[in-house]
Order: structure tokens, then sequence, then C-alpha cells
């Protein structure tokens, strides 16, 4: 596969998806960037707003195996996993993969599980493997993982250990529609637009060879730089207790390279980067208390950070 062809087979899948969910363009394109990445996504928001469509969409369109775990308290690391049990006949232990062995994993209201229960997602999420009684199995590939998260003031919720969020590509939230997308979600309520009515435009082995491809679009050293400066400036800011992890900037790279091919180009460009940089780094970066009090969030600083940091010209392509 070519780049033109990965490129035009991409806005195939962006179509399919937007065909049932009205409105979520940009949100979308965030979460193809993530897949092309080959990074995991942390969507928070309240309830109702569609988060568990637009995974199923994703899915649905690649044609990949989809399963969804529903976090609770009672959740245990092994329902995740997987188990060995004991076959009589066989008399040796089975393992028994959890609903992890996936492409795409939909985890529902991760912060209403117990910290154990989501740390038995970190393997996963970064070597794309479970070890489950000492033996070590390997997950699909492609394999993406969507977290939804409720609001951290919301009754019953856990916060997210701060080595679990820094395995997050990026985290989002989807807002409300705009009234012209709820008007039409009201009007057409009685016609089939649920994402189970998709089929696939493409298929994994596709997504595959496009992670390839992202992984060779140009970054030239001016827009390396740049990165850096905003890296950097995280860990220098007055007001950060503690700054982007060096994975952050190697996130923000990756990031910015299939943000790059989302928009057909095969190099790069500053906005790219600014345009990433947020989603990328805002989950990242930790206040002190007393910034936090003046109502400055880490959105804002990555924002002054933006507006600070000069912007490289005569970008080589």
């Amino acid at each position: 596969m070519d780049q033109q062809g990965a490129m035009q087979l991409l806005d195939k899948i962006r179509i399919n998806m937007e065909s049932c969910i009205y409105g979520k363009k940009q949100e979308i394109a965030w979460m193809l960037t993530a897949m092309l990445a080959g990074g995991h996504v942390l969507i928070e928001d309240v309830p109702g707003t569609g988060k568990t469509q637009l995974v199923k969409a994703l899915a649905l369109s690649i044609g990949g195996v989809f399963h969804r775990i529903q976090c609770n308290p009672d959740l245990l690391p092994t329902d995740i996993t997987g188990v060995s049990i004991y076959h009589p006949k066989l008399e040796e232990f089975v393992f028994r993969p959890g609903p992890v062995m996936a492409n795409i994993l939909l985890t529902d209201e991760i912060n209403r599980a117990t910290t154990k229960t989501q740390s038995a997602l970190l393997e996963a999420m970064e070597e794309r493997r479970v070890s489950v009684d000492g033996q070590t199995h390997m997950l699909p590939h492609p394999f993406v993982l969507f977290a939804t998260q409720n609001p951290i003031d919301f009754e019953g919720t856990y916060r997210l250990p701060e080595a679990q969020l820094d395995r997050f590509l990026m985290k989002i939230k989807l807002g409300y529609p705009d009234e012209a997308s709820e008007r039409r979600l009201i009007l057409e309520s009685g016609v089939s637009r649920a994402a189970e009515s998709l089929t696939a435009v493409a298929s994994v082995e596709d997504v595959a060879q496009m992670q390839k491809l992202v992984e060779s679009i140009h970054i030239d050293h001016s827009v390396a730089d740049y990165l850096l400066a905003i890296i950097r400036g995280s860990r220098n800011h007055a007001g950060v207790l503690l700054g982007a992890s060096p994975r952050a900037a190697v996130a923000l790279t990756a990031a910015s390279k299939a943000y790059a091919f989302i928009e057909h180009r095969t190099f790069v460009l500053p906005d790219d980067v600014k345009a990433m940089a947020p989603l990328v780094l805002g989950h990242r970066i930790h206040l002190r208390s007393e910034t936090r009090m003046q109502g400055i969030t880490t959105l804002n600083l990555v924002q002054d950070l933006l507006r600070q940091i000069p912007v490289p010209v005569g970008v080589e392509r």
C-alpha cells in the first residue's frame, strides 16, 4: 500500500464513522490519529455523549475484533487478562483469554475499577502482552485501548495512577453535540443509525500497514526543536510540579506524524504539533497546589506555552 492509497482508505474509514456519529468530525480525526500512532486514548465526559458508539464505529469500520469491559469495583485483574483453568482430560492448565485479546478494547468507566485492576492493564498498554501464571501471551496486532472515564467528582470513582495516565497517548473530551447535530439526532431517532449497522471498509492488516507508513512521515529538525522546546518548557514552568516526561516527547512526535498523515501530508508542520500538544500533554503535567488554587489547568498552561514559544518558519519538507 502506498501513501496515496492509504490516505484514501483512511478517508473511507472517517466517512464511514461520520455516517452514524453526528457532529464529531474533529473527535473522529483524533481517534484515527491515535490508532495510526499506535497509542491509547482516554475519553473523559459525562454519560450519554456517544463515547461507546464512537469506539464501536471505529472497530466495525476496520473489521477488527472488538471487546468491551464494564468496569466496577468488583472487577478482578483476571477478568481482563484471562485465567489458566485446569483441563481434566488434558491433565494440564489451559489459558482462557480475557477480553483484552482484541484489536479494539473499550474499557467503560475505567475509574470505577480499583487501582489494582487498573494496573492490570499497564502491561497490555505498554508491552502489547499479558502475563498469566508465569506465561506470556501476546495481544493481537494492532491493539488499541479506548478507556472512558466519568469526571473524577462523580460518586464511586478512583483516580488513575500517574503511571497509567502516562501510557495514554491522548486524553480527549467529547462534549455535547452542536444544535444542528442534536436536532438531526432527534429527527432521525427512529432510523437505524447505530454503529452496529456499519460494515467494514478496511481491515486490521490495512491499519498495520498505515501505522508503518506513519512512522516514515518526515519531521524537520526545526520542528523537532520546536516540539522539544514545548516539552522542556513544561518542566521549567514555575507553576508545574511534574513536567512532561521523555515518553511524552516520543508520544507527541508520534501523534504529530499521525495527524500530518490524517491531513494528507508526508511531513510534519508546527501546526500539527500545536494541534496535538494539548491532547498529548494535558494529562501528563502535574501542577503545584497553589497553581491549581488560582484556577489554572494543565490545558491553560500548555496553551500559554504554545503562545510563548516561537514557531519555526520555512520548514523543510
